[in-house]
């Protein structure tokens, strides 16, 4: 059977994220990272929640979590048996320790995210998770994280911020397939001037909105925000919001003229 191209997609970042979460648990820290001041509990939290979602989502492409099915309790085995041994292989690490404390935490990580996708499906799952993912990164450090690396994180605010839109996205495109199925009629983006200024307002809101809760988060937590931190990850919303409305409406005007079908949603 043929893979869909978003299997596809999960697939390859699980090859890619499982091995680089191997190395980096299994390497001396850093000594930026021990300045950085970094919750080492949190840290193990969020890459075990990532993980198990890659994992799940490679395994059920197309299915919430049941916990009467066994496919459920054989990811958490495996990820089980994997915390284990990553905390056991620690040891022997210059620096690193085995702790049952972070093998606890990967274990609530991992808990976390499958009672997530218990409730939703990929994409608002993806969404909430990468959300949960920005903000914490933020903040789970002591240190702030544009003094001790101020390009990477930077960089890291850009990305993410663009990622986050790009499932809105997305998550937008599923919504409008699904009612445009249950009326009968095939879904399509917004034409007209004005269709599509509705379209850009209502793509970029939410991420702004909740870049400007995750900078008042930062704040509260006694980060210091400096007005760069708030214009990259904006830049990364609005590129990407541009870019996907120029590729629809090139997409169109090559359909208009015999060649690509228009940009269909």
């Amino acid at each position: 059977m043929a893979l869909s191209r978003r299997h596809k997609l999960t697939l390859m970042t699980l090859v890619l994220y499982w091995p680089a979460l191997f190395v980096a648990a299994h390497i001396p820290i850093p000594r930026v990272v021990r300045e950085a001041g970094v919750s080492d509990k949190s840290l193990h939290f969020f890459a075990y929640m990532v993980l198990v979602f890659l994992l799940w989502f490679a395994v059920c492409p197309d299915k919430r979590v049941n916990w009467r099915k066994a496919a459920v309790w054989w990811v958490l085995l495996v990820v089980v048996w994997y915390g284990a041994i990553d905390e056991w292989l620690q040891g022997y690490v210059a620096g690193r320790s085995t702790d049952i404390v972070d093998f606890f935490a990967d274990l609530a990580g991992a808990v976390t995210s499958l009672v997530v996708l218990s409730i939703l499906s990929f994409w608002p799952a993806s969404l909430l998770i990468t959300s949960v993912l920005i903000f914490g990164v933020t903040n789970v450090t002591r240190a702030n994280l544009a003094d001790v690396f101020p390009v990477a994180y930077r960089a890291f605010n850009l990305f993410a911020y663009a990622l986050l839109t790009m499932l809105w996205i997305q998550y937008g495109r599923q919504r409008s397939r699904g009612v445009s199925s249950r009326k009968g009629t095939p879904a399509a983006f917004p034409t007209g001037t004005a269709a599509r200024f509705r379209w850009v307002a209502a793509t970029l809101l939410p991420p702004m909105g909740f870049l400007v809760a995750a900078k008042l988060g930062s704040l509260l937590f006694r980060k210091v925000v400096a007005i760069g931190d708030v214009l990259v990850p904006a830049l990364g919303i609005v590129v990407v919001v541009v870019t996907v409305l120029v590729i629809d409406v090139l997409r169109r005007r090559l359909a208009g003229s015999g060649g690509a079908q228009p940009f269909d949603t």
